[in-house]
C-alpha cells in the first residue's frame, strides 16, 4: 500500500485566529492560557482536517506562535545571554528573541532573521558558540504528538534536523574567531538522542526528520558529518524519513544512500529530474522514498496524472511497499484553503489548490497508486483531468502586444545614458542633500484607521472622492511630520497601499486575488501573495497620483516607491507554464512605464525596491549565473529609462551579498539601503572587499521589532560604519519600511537617527 504524507501544515489557521491571538497578547488583551487555547484549536482543526482528507501521515511539531526554528532554539536551550534573568515568562523570552522587547524596564533587541532558503519565509537564526549549552528544556514534538494522540489523531512528528540547524545558525559574539557552528555537532547529538528516544518510548512509529541543507552545495563537504550523526540517531529513534524539498540532491544522494534510514523524503516539483539519480542510489538499499509531487510552494492545482506516472515510475523499481506520495515541502507557504474565497470565478478557482485541496490531492494519488477501487477517488481524478485540460487551454492564450514588446527589447534599454559619477555630480545640484541624507525606506505606519478607511472604501461605505480626501490628508500628515522631525529626501507614507506587492498586482493586467489567501512572512506578519495567471502589462499610471500630491505639499525633495520585477515576481504566486525570466521582462516593461511617468510628474528620486532578487537566487550555484543575468536586467530595464539628474534607489532586506556582490554591482543603482541592523560587520565589509563605489544607506535600526533605538546606538552604529563606507556614499535610514509600526516608536526613532544624522556632519 502506498501512503501518503503532508510534511507540514499552515499554523496561522483559516481565518488568521493564530495572528489576532498572538498581538492580543502582545497588546495585553488577552492572557498566556488564552493564547495557548486559540493555539492548540488551531491544531486541533488542522489535525482533524488532513485526518477526514484521508492523509495517512499527519505532521505533528510544526505548528510555532512565531517561527519553528526559534521554537527549536528554545527547546534546546539555545537562548543569548541578554535573554536571560530578565524575570520573563518563558513565553516572553521566546517573543522577546523575535521581536525584542523594551518594556517594564527591560530592553533587548531581536534576534537576527534570515529568509529560508528561496522562500519569503523568514527564521530567527540561532547564535551559537563553544560556551553554548544545548539541553533538553521542553520536548515539543512529543507534547504535540501527545495532543494530538488525545484527540484520537496519529501523527509523525517534524523536528529540525541536528547538521542543518546548526549550519543554518551563526557565530555568537563571543565566539572564537575561527568558530564555525558545525563544530558543535558532538555536543548536541545528545539532545537529539534525548528527544528522539523519548518519542520512541511514546509509541512513535516514524519521524520526519528535516535536513533541508541537503540540497545546497556545501552539503557535499558534510558527508562525514552525516554518518556520525544517523549512525548515533537511528539506534535510539523511530524510523527516521530524512526529509528534503526546494531543490535537488545531486551527487549528496551517493552519501545518503550509505546512511542507516528508514525513509527519504526529495522534493519531485522543484527538481524532478532527480529521480532516476536516487531511484539507482537507493534501489539496494532498504530505504523508503517518500515523492514529493504535490508543490507546497505554489497554488495551482496538480496534474494527477503526472504525479501518478512518477509514483509509478517509483514503484517499478522500489514496488509498491516502499513509496509514500508526499506534498513537495510543508504546506505552510500556502494558503489554507480555497473554501473561503467567494471572490474568485468558478474558473479561477478551478485553476487553484491551497492546502487543504493539496492533502486530498495528495491522499488521492496514493490511493490511485494503491490499486483503489472507490468512485470517489475515480472521480477526483477524471475532474482534475478535465481541469487541467481547461487550464491547459487557457495558458494557450497570450497578449501579442506584450508579447512583441518583450520581443523588442535592447541592449541600450539596460542602460543609463552616463556612469554613476557623472549621475551623482548633477543629482547633488537637482537634490541639495546635506551630508549624511536622511530618508526612510517608504512605507509609514499603517494606522487602524487607514485600514478601516480602506475596508470602508471597498465594500462601497464611502465614496472614491472621500476616499481620496482622507489619503490626502494621511499623506501630508506623514510629510508634515518628516519635515518636522527634520528627514531630508522624504517619501509620502504609502497610506494608499494595502501591501507592496498586492497594491501593484491590482493595478496590472495578467494578476487575480485572493480574499483570504494569506500566508505567513515571518511572526505575525501575514501577506496575501497575488497569482499572476496570464500576460502582464499596466493599463495606466499606479502611483503618480500619490507621489506627486505629496510633492505638492512640501519644498522638499519626494522619493516614489516602487517594487521590483523581481520582486514582485518572487513575492507573487508565478506562472508555471512560463519561464520566470519572461514574467519578469513583463513587469519590468510596466514598471519602466511607471519611473518615467513618476519623473515627467516631476519626483526626482525613485526607489525601486528588491528584497526578493537574492531570495530567488537557486539553491544550487550551477544555476545562478542564468538567474542572476535576467534578475539583474530586469531591475535595470524598470530603472534605466530616466535622466541623469534623476536617483534611482533600491531597497535589499535579510540578504548575504557575499556571493552576488558583482551582481549588485551591475545593478547600477545610485543609491542601495540594506538591512544591517541585526548583522554583524561583515555584510560592510563584503562592500569593502569588493569596492563599490555608489550610495548605500545601511539600516541603522530594526523595524520588525517595537523596540525604540537611542540616539547613541544610532551614533555607534554610524561610527562602526564610517570605518568601512566613506562619508560622501553614506545615506542614514532604517532597516525596512515602517508599515507595521506604532506612530509613537516611529516618531521616537526616527527623531533619534535624524538627532544621530546631525551629529555625524558635525563629527565625522
Amino acid at each position: 500500500m502506498v501512503l501518503s504524507s503532508v510534511l507540514g501544515f499552515p499554523r496561522i489557521g483559516a481565518h488568521r485566529e493564530v495572528k489576532k491571538a498572538v498581538e492580543a497578547y502582545w497588546a495585553g488583551k488577552i492572557s498566556a492560557a488564552d493564547l495557548q487555547k486559540a493555539a492548540a484549536d488551531v491544531r486541533k482543526t488542522n489535525w482533524n482536517s488532513l485526518k477526514e482528507r484521508n492523509v495517512d501521515l499527519i505532521p505533528s511539531g510544526d505548528f510555532t506562535l512565531y517561527d519553528h526554528v526559534l521554537d527549536h532554539s528554545t527547546a534546546f536551550n539555545v537562548i543569548p545571554k541578554r535573554y536571560v534573568g530578565l524575570g520573563l515568562s518563558d513565553l516572553d523570552v521566546f517573543f522577546a528573541l523575535g521581536r525584542g522587547r523594551q518594556a517594564d524596564g527591560v530592553d533587548v533587541p531581536a534576534c537576527e532573521m534570515k529568509k529560508w532558503f528561496d522562500s519569503n519565509y523568514h527564521y530567527v537564526v540561532p547564535e551559537l558558540s563553544e560556551q553554548t549549552d544545548f539541553k533538553l528544556l521542553y520536548n515539543k514534538a512529543l507534547q504535540e504528538y501527545n495532543e494530538a494522540k488525545g484527540l484520537g489523531v496519529t501523527t509523525r512528528p517534524v523536528v529540525l534536523g541536528p547538521i542543518s540547524y546548526l549550519v543554518l545558525g551563526k557565530a555568537a559574539k563571543e565566539a572564537s574567531a575561527n568558530f564555525q557552528p558545525i563544530s558543535l555537532l558532538p555536543k548536541i547529538l545528545p539532545v537529539y538522542k534525548q528527544l528522539l528516544s523519548e518519542l520512541k518510548a511514546a509509541g512513535v512509529d516514524s519521524v520526519q526528520v528535516d535536513e533541508p541543507i541537503l540540497v545546497l552545495d556545501k552539503a557535499s563537504d558534510l558527508d562525514k558529518q552525516y554518518a556520525t550523526a544517523y549512525a548515533e540517531l537511528v539506534p535510539v529513534a523511530p524510523k527516521i524519513i530524512l526529509t528534503t524539498y526546494f531543490a535537488r540532491l545531486d551527487s549528496n544522494v551517493n552519501f545518503i544512500a550509505k546512511l542507516p534510514i528508514a525513509g527519504l523524503h526529495i522534493d519531485l516539483t522543484r527538481a524532478p529530474e532527480q529521480l532516476d539519480d536516487v531511484l539507482a542510489a537507493i534501489k539496494s538499499t532498504q530505504i523508503d522514498l517518500s515523492l514529493g509531487v504535490v508543490s507546497g510552494r505554489n497554488i495551482w492545482k496538480s496534474d494527477l496524472s503526472a504525479a501518478i506516472k512518477q509514483g509509478q515510475k517509483a514503484i517499478a523499481t522500489l514496488g509498491q511497499d516502499r513509496v509514500i506520495i508526499a506534498t513537495s515541502s510543508s504546506l505552510l507557504h500556502t494558503p489554507v484553503t480555497l473554501a473561503n474565497e467567494k471572490q474568485l470565478t468558478a474558473q479561477q478557482k478551478d485553476w487553484f489548490s491551497f492546502a487543504l485541496e493539496k492533502a486530498e490531492e495528495v491522499a488521492t494519488i496514493a490511493a490511485v497508486l494503491s490499486g483503489s477501487q472507490d468512485p470517489q477517488v475515480a472521480a477526483a481524478l477524471e475532474a482534475n483531468r478535465i481541469s487541467i485540460a481547461k487550464r491547459r487551454e487557457f495558458e494557450h492564450t497570450s497578449d501579442d502586444a506584450v508579447r512583441k514588446r518583450v520581443a523588442s527589447i535592447t541592449t541600450d534599454m539596460y542602460h543609463r545614458k552616463s556612469p554613476f559619477a557623472t549621475r551623482k555630480e548633477v543629482q547633488a545640484k537637482k537634490l541639495q542633500l546635506p551630508k549624511f541624507p536622511t530618508t526612510t525606506i517608504g512605507s509609514f505606519p499603517q494606522t487602524k484607521e487607514i485600514r478601516n478607511a480602506r475596508a470602508r472604501h471597498d465594500k462601497g461605505e464611502i465614496t472614491d472622492t472621500q476616499y481620496d480626501e482622507f489619503l490626502e490628508k494621511e499623506i501630508e500628515h506623514v510629510v508634515r511630520f518628516q519635515e518636522k522631525v527634520g528627514l531630508d529626501l522624504l517619501v509620502h507614507g504609502e497610506p494608499e497601499r494595502n501591501d507592496m506587492v498586492q497594491y501593484f498586482g491590482e493595478r496590472l493586467h495578467g494578476f487575480v486575488f485572493t480574499q483570504n489567501g494569506w500566508v505567513q512572512s515571518y511572526g505575525s506578519r501575514y501577506v496575501r501573495p497575488p497569482i499572476i495567471v496570464s500576460d502582464v502589462s499596466r493599463p495606466e499610471p499606479m502611483t503618480v497620483k500619490w507621489s506627486s500630491y505629496a510633492q505638492s505639499v512640501t519644498k522638499k525633495p519626494m522619493k516614489g516607491m516602487l517594487s521590483g520585477p523581481v520582486t514582485i515576481l518572487n513575492w507573487s504566486f508565478p506562472r508555471e507554464d512560463v519561464p520566470r525570466k519572461l514574467q519578469s521582462q513583463q513587469l519590468a516593461l510596466s514598471l519602466r512605464d511607471e519611473v518615467i511617468d513618476l519623473e515627467t510628474a516631476g519626483i526626482a528620486a525613485i526607489q525601486v525596491d528588491e528584497p526578493a532578487i537574492r531570495e530567488g537566487l537557486p539553491l544550487r550555484k550551477s544555476d545562478w549565473d542564468e538567474y542572476l543575468e535576467w534578475a539583474v536586467d530586469t531591475f535595470k530595464l524598470a530603472t534605466a529609462g530616466v535622466r541623469d539628474e534623476t536617483q534611482a534607489h533600491s531597497h535589499f532586506c535579510y540578504s548575504d551579498f557575499d556571493d552576488i556582490f558583482p551582481s549588485i554591482q551591475r545593478l547600477d543603482a545610485d543609491v542601495i539601503s540594506i538591512e544591517f541592523s541585526k548583522s554583524d560587520m561583515k555584510l560592510l565589509h563584503t562592500f569593502k572587499q569588493y569596492g563599490y563605489s555608489n550610495q548605500i544607506g545601511p539600516g541603522v535600526y530594526d523595524i520588525h521589532s517595537p523596540r525604540v533605538p537611542s540616539e547613541q546606538e544610532i551614533k555607534d552604529r554610524l561610527k562602526a560604519t564610517l570605518t568601512i563606507i566613506p562619508d560622501h556614499l553614506m545615506f542614514v535610514n532604517p532597516d525596512c519600511g515602517l508599515k507595521t509600526r506604532g506612530w509613537k516608536e516611529t516618531e521616537a526613532s526616527l527623531a533619534n537617527l535624524v538627532a544621530a544624522a546631525r551629529w555625524a556632519r558635525e563629527n565625522a
